[in-house]
């Protein structure tokens, strides 16, 4: 992973990831499995469990959830969590946007969902990164709707100020801000990215002439501007943005008239794998990181060329032949969070100490 660390400028799009894209280098492509990993962890720790009365909040703590959605061990690039983030809806919008519990008495929220993270490389982290990388990772929402812009002007003001208070702790220090998300979580990482550097939130106020690139890896984005959001994109030196689109997806494209590109575009195409049934999905995040693992470019074929399990295809869906006999679906949290108690009955206990946290929109 050296050579990563020596690398991560041209990684994160500081020559427009000129001929890394076609066919796909594999520094890159290590680089995209990364943080394509941090996004789908914003999905492997969401509680979907309606019976649950911390229903739409985190599985778990902070400190605890790297571990356990399984991206600690064989991982050098390490970080450490320091603040979850919350969409907060509209009570008119929220049947729509939220996932929200049967118990609404006790539910820890009837507004709020949590919506992903912001993290930093630890010491041990910025080795393999070589550089302290701040990682923004948003996870996909339900349907865009009206209770989006809501929900995204909520989270957009608690991003901002740990981006602007970790810019500060790490003023002395290189300092990489890089944003990830899948689905409309993609489209919030790319409309994230813009807003921190239009608002110099890349900059340390004790430090002005000095600013920090801003990079977004956006897996399967819906188009989320105008010919003028794109002409303001691409002004801005520090900012960049590499899109990961499967060819068959069609929510990347399902916004055509009136919204326009921005940054650059990795095609990749699952239909060349010999491994997925014809049928699977092609939005599915983990099938996305399936493609970069093994695209040839476009005049290739379908090769994995690092070594990233299969299985990991069936995470949540169907998508794996069945000659590779790996059950569908088949990550769930152990006894679906019910534990036995001294007694031997049974009591669904799924809290954490970071889950108790009510928010509520506020103003930077």
């Amino acid at each position: 992973m050296g050579s990563i660390a020596r690398k991560w400028r041209e990684l994160s799009g500081e020559s427009k990831w000129k001929g890394l894209l076609d066919p796909l280098k594999i520094d890159l492509r290590k680089y995209l499995l990364h943080y394509g990993q941090l996004a789908q962890s914003t999905y492997d720790a969401f509680n979907s469990e309606k019976a649950s009365k911390y229903a739409g909040n985190c599985l778990y703590s902070k400190k605890d959830l790297f571990s356990k959605v399984n991206l600690e061990k064989g991982n050098p690039f390490k970080y450490s969590i320091t603040k979850f983030i919350y969409a907060t809806s509209k009570a008119s919008d929220s049947e729509s946007f939220l996932l929200r519990s049967i118990l609404s008495k006790d539910a820890w929220s009837m507004e709020s969902n949590w919506i992903g993270y912001v993290a930093v490389a630890t010491d041990e982290g910025k080795v393999s990164l070589g550089r302290r990388d701040i990682v923004v990772a948003w996870r996909g929402t339900i349907q865009d709707n009206p209770g989006f812009q809501s929900a995204n002007s909520s989270a957009r003001n608690q991003v901002l100020s740990e981006i602007s208070r970790l810019v500060e702790q790490y003023k002395n220090e290189e300092i990489s801000i890089t944003i990830t998300g899948h689905s409309l979580g993609a489209a919030l990482a790319v409309i994230n990215s813009v807003d921190i550097v239009a608002n110099k939130f890349n900059i340390s106020k004790e430090q002005p002439q000095k600013s920090c690139p801003v990079t977004t890896f956006a897996f399967a984005s819906p188009r989320v501007g105008n010919s003028s959001f794109g002409n303001i994109f691409s002004n801005y030196k520090d900012l960049n943005a590499l899109l990961i689109r499967n060819q068959t997806d069609i929510v990347p494209i399902s916004l055509f008239l009136g919204y326009s590109e921005v940054g650059e575009e990795l095609l990749i195409d699952t239909k060349k794998s010999k491994y997925l049934k014809s049928g699977v999905s092609s939005h599915n995040l983990e099938v996305y990181l399936h493609g970069v693992a093994g695209t040839q470019g476009s005049k290739g074929g379908f090769n994995l060329e690092v070594n990233r399990d299969i299985a990991l295809v069936n995470k949540s869906n169907d998508g794996l032949k069945d000659e590779y006999r790996v059950p569908n679906a088949w990550r769930v949290v152990e006894n679906k969070g019910m534990v036995q108690q001294f007694d031997g009955t049974w009591k669904l206990m799924d809290d954490n100490e970071d889950v108790v946290l009510i928010v509520r929109p506020s103003k930077l």
